[in-house]
């Protein structure tokens, strides 16, 4: 969605347009003017589905196979990444801070290249991670010396506090930590503590957490439970009443995803996400998700659950941006996950009377199939009914291709075996000569 120029206006989405110049510096004036400051986000290791998927850059993988993994070893990396930096740089002058990602780069260490790095004596994994991200930090000093450097840690988790040290990283970035389980217990709060204890001592005290306040559940979801997330958000509360004085917590990203990565499906969208962030939030603020937190969320947005449809459908108690589709998709996402639509062709009927072999036989008993085809399409007319009534307020928000794109992911999977035993029904009843309607 960044306006790339030059070599890089290959990256630029092809399914919609990607933001304009002038509207990525009124998003800016917007969070200013609110007292917001707009820290971006450049992948710079791992992730790179969005780069390396084009044929052009294919030779830039780490390995052929997998998209996400830049090669380390090649100069045209380090430019590409360079070059992106710069232009996303340039067109965010105020901001203070860069997060340069650098998380979850799998595969690394299976190139060819990598592994005949990897084969001089005394070279290690970690040691080929940690020098491509320095020379990714110190490529950005260069031309902004002030800019603060943020990385993601779990690349860092497994390495002590010596390798660390000794590769010259410390200095050049922050850690963030991500950690978005909602379990309260003891082993994993501890496990968070000493993790940051590590990095500390390896001389990385200035430390960022990181949350969640939607996505990280599943990554089909599609309704946020502001429970699970608040969980998360009380864990974090606990790390950092349990941190030592010498270490110095920034502060926390609540992270909200759209994807997990750039090839996966579409999870919760931003309104249906909206009641748990300002419950996190919120949480965070009073140290709790105490009776006056949820008061706070109720009075600014009408409810802390977007899954209370009853409270949501209130039109006098809520009235954030898309209320009325977040509404609509807790409905509609009600309804395809119910038993009867689910396993519908698990009912007495179709097992019974219109298996496979029924049909193969040609012996299925055209009541049955009148019958499971009247009730088929009655649970279809009614699923259209609400994904046109989504369809109708999504377009208010998202772009049609969005919309789409949202709908074949999460709705036609769900019915298309429904579909196919209306289909075959029709088709039975016509070769037995009996009238039936035609379906679509």
């Amino acid at each position: 969605m960044f306006p790339y120029e030059g070599e890089l206006k290959v990256l630029q989405s092809t399914i919609q347009p990607p933001y304009s110049r002038e509207e990525i510096v009124s998003i800016q004036d917007a969070a200013n003017s609110r007292g917001l400051e707009i820290i971006p986000l450049v992948q710079t290791f791992g992730h790179l589905e969005f780069v390396l998927k084009h044929e052009v850059f294919r030779d830039l993988r780490e390995v052929d196979y997998c998209l996400g993994t830049l090669n380390p070893h090649r100069d045209g990396g380090d430019r590409l990444v360079q070059d992106m930096l710069q232009q996303i740089m340039k067109l965010h002058p105020k901001s203070t801070s860069l997060h340069i990602g650098a998380d979850e780069v799998y595969m690394l260490g299976l190139g060819d290249e990598s592994k005949q790095w990897l084969s001089v004596p005394g070279r290690s994994g970690h040691q080929l991670f940690l020098s491509h991200v320095i020379k990714v930090a110190k490529g950005i000093q260069e031309s902004s010396p002030n800019l603060k450097l943020i990385m993601w840690d779990d690349m860092l988790r497994s390495m002590s506090p010596e390798t660390i040290k000794e590769s010259g990283l410390v200095g050049l970035v922050q850690p963030m930590l991500w950690d978005y389980n909602p379990t309260l217990d003891v082993d994993n709060t501890g496990k968070l503590v000493m993790l940051m204890e590590r990095y500390t001592s390896a001389g990385m005290s200035q430390q960022w957490a990181a949350s969640s306040f939607k996505g990280s559940t599943t990554v089909h979801t599609c309704v946020t439970s502001t429970q699970r997330h608040v969980d998360n958000h009380l864990q974090w509360l606990k790390v950092a009443s349990s941190l030592s004085a010498d270490i110095e917590l920034q502060g926390i990203a609540l992270t909200g995803w759209q994807r997990y990565d750039h090839l996966s499906v579409l999870c919760e969208l931003m309104p249906v996400g909206l009641p748990s962030l300002a419950s996190c939030l919120q949480t965070l603020v009073h140290g709790g998700f105490t009776e006056e937190a949820q008061k706070k969320v109720v009075k600014t947005l009408g409810t802390v659950d977007v899954g209370d449809t009853e409270r949501l459908s209130s039109r006098t108690s809520c009235s954030f941006a898309g209320a009325k589709l977040a509404e609509l998709i807790v409905k509609l996402t009600s309804l395809l996950e119910s038993t009867e639509l689910r396993h519908f062709q698990n009912n007495m009927f179709v097992r019974g009377w219109f298996t496979p072999y029924h049909k193969q036989k040609k012996t299925v008993s055209p009541l049955i199939a009148q019958q499971i085809k009247t009730q088929a399409k009655m649970i279809l007319d009614a699923v259209e009914s609400q994904v046109q009534e989504v369809r109708g307020e999504m377009c208010l928000l998202y772009l049609d291709s969005t919309v789409q794109e949202w709908v074949v992911q999460h709705v036609t999977p769900v019915l298309e075996p429904l579909h196919n035993l209306l289909r075959d029904t029709e088709t039975v009843l016509n070769e037995m000569g009996l009238c039936t309607e035609s379906i679509s």
